[in-house]
């Protein structure tokens, strides 16, 4: 088999692709960014495991695991039969005749034979050869591409536009989204503050419903907003990018590093606005981003209703006749931004997301879990299930809890408890132990207090336990309750000088003061 090893959520997706989109092996490879032979190899195991989309829902991730890659016992050694490479290559000169095929009936000849995807690659070492370059069709509905004025052309002149903020004076330089539909050519383009995520997401979300529609393949080009670098969490598409898609039902397809056919259509959209939109544009000066789009969009329907000479129909008519019937239609309710974060559950059952804490289940303490948040709720994922959904908050440093996240008793997780906490702190001195008893109580769940106590103590190892005593002494009279104040005393090094005793002030004799046996 193949030497990649995919993730659940990579596998789920393969096969979404296959059997609910019923796109071709090549199509899904290059959509996961994996090698085709990968994608036959894991759609033939799950046909033999007997699994259909959707799959179940009870299906764990170590169940799939299981299924796909049942245990066998390792074969002994064999010589594997080498094909007449002479004759590979004379059949393929023969209409309608693939390497696949060849090499299914190889394997009918040889069942111990090579694999598909090393059958291939002994094939090129011998010929030596390169593959033809494919003129590109496309089909009405079924590409959308994707990008950024100046992606193409680094050094165009018009790839941004300036606007002026009217109380300052400061320029700002306005980025330019461009979507082409890949039969008709129609165009939809919008002005942009940057080309971050919750930018290019929105520009999509405002593209389909220019289209009134959605396409059954997005290919973007490869900037960070929608198509990550390789690395261990996020190996192909962007979570939130693969969100979308899947909102919508469509399919990204990433144009190859370096490969300027595979997004033809997108630059030559480029160019076209450009050259007869933000060229237009130049003289004129905008003081926001409103005043500039009414103004693209003024021109943008201008560009789609005139006619191209090469088609002799507009692009507003070719998409009329071909693009707009086939597309997708939308789905009841736009697509909601999201981010998606990885965190470690804590020792208290909360994962911290924008500087507020929100409860899980008790039993995923130190578990790592997916925080996909929108921007009225925070849904935390394990094992690509939902365990735990709150609404949003913004005040920072705040807890929320939902009580059936705790254990029965508020302590039957962990070996973590508050008499593990008060033991801890007793064995460094009586005001430390005061002080941990006092930020227990202030929370109205002890486990809330958690977090502050583990690092208070910590600071013990950092600085001795004699001078955290020393600084909970400190702190107890003057109302400190928290890491953060005891370890500000420690840094100073308050706790190191003498408390102030409280002094009397000795009274002097004076005529117009009656002393103390007036009032007695």
């Amino acid at each position: 088999m193949s030497q990649e090893r995919l993730s659940v959520r990579n596998i789920q997706e393969v096969l979404r692709l296959k059997w609910e989109r019923g796109l071709g092996i090549r199509a899904i490879a290059r959509s996961c960014s994996i090698s085709h032979s990968t994608v036959i190899e894991y759609v033939r195991r799950a046909e033999a495991a007997g699994l259909t989309w959707p799959l179940p829902k009870s299906l764990g991730e170590d169940d799939l695991f299981r299924l796909l890659f049942p245990k066998r016992p390792r074969s002994s050694s064999r010589v594997i039969p080498l094909p007449d490479w002479n004759q590979v290559h004379t059949e393929l000169r023969r209409k309608s005749v693939t390497l696949r095929l060849l090499w299914i009936e190889y394997r009918d000849a040889h069942p111990d034979g090579y694999g598909y995807s090393q059958f291939c690659e002994l094939y090129r070492r011998w010929a030596k050869c390169l593959d033809p370059s494919m003129r590109q069709r496309h089909k009405a509905g079924e590409k959308l591409f994707v990008d950024y004025a100046g992606h193409i052309v680094p050094m165009s002149l018009w790839e941004t536009v300036p606007v002026v903020n009217p109380a300052t004076g400061e320029i700002r330089q306005a980025q330019i989204f461009v979507a082409t539909l890949g039969a008709s050519n129609y165009t939809y383009t919008e002005a942009q503050w940057s080309q971050d995520l919750p930018n290019w997401i929105g520009g999509h979300v405002r593209a389909f419903s220019f289209f009134g529609g959605v396409p059954e393949i997005l290919i973007p080009d490869n900037l960070k907003a929608g198509v990550k670098s390789p690395c261990r969490y996020e190996p192909d598409i962007n979570p939130t990018y693969h969100d979308l898609a899947q909102h919508y039902g469509t399919v990204v397809l990433p144009a190859r590093v370096r490969k300027p056919k595979d997004k033809a259509k997108v630059e030559v959209g480029v160019q076209v606005v450009e050259r007869w939109i933000l060229a237009r544009l130049r003289n004129r000066k905008f003081f926001s981003l409103a005043d500039l789009n009414r103004a693209i969009r003024k021109f943008l329907g201008e560009i789609n209703r005139r006619t191209m000479d090469h088609q002799g129909k507009s692009r507003l008519e070719l998409f009329e006749a071909l693009d707009q019937p086939a597309l997708r239609p939308l789905p009841g309710l736009p697509y909601e931004f999201a981010i998606w974060k990885k965190a470690r559950v804590h020792i208290d059952y909360h994962i911290e997301f924008d500087k507020h804490y929100y409860s899980v289940p008790y039993t995923l303490v130190r578990k790592e879990v997916f925080v996909r948040a929108t921007e009225r709720t925070v849904e935390v994922f394990y094992k690509h299930r939902r365990v735990a959904s709150h609404p949003r908050s913004k005040d920072r440093g705040r807890f929320s809890t939902i009580p059936d996240h705790m254990s029965p008793a508020h302590r039957k997780y962990s070996e973590w408890s508050p008499d593990r906490f008060m033991r801890w702190a007793e064995k460094i001195g009586p005001h430390t132990a005061q002080l941990v008893e006092a930020v227990l109580a202030s929370r109205r769940h002890p486990q809330q207090a958690y977090r502050s106590c583990l690092g208070i103590l910590h600071l013990g190892k950092r600085y001795t336990d004699q001078r955290l005593e020393a600084a909970c002494r400190r702190a107890l009279p003057a109302g400190i309750r928290s890491y953060k104040g005891i370890k500000n005393i420690l840094d100073t090094k308050l706790d190191q000088l003498q408390p102030e005793e409280p002094t009397t002030a000795a009274l002097t004799t004076h005529a117009n003061i009656r002393g103390q046996s007036y009032y007695s």
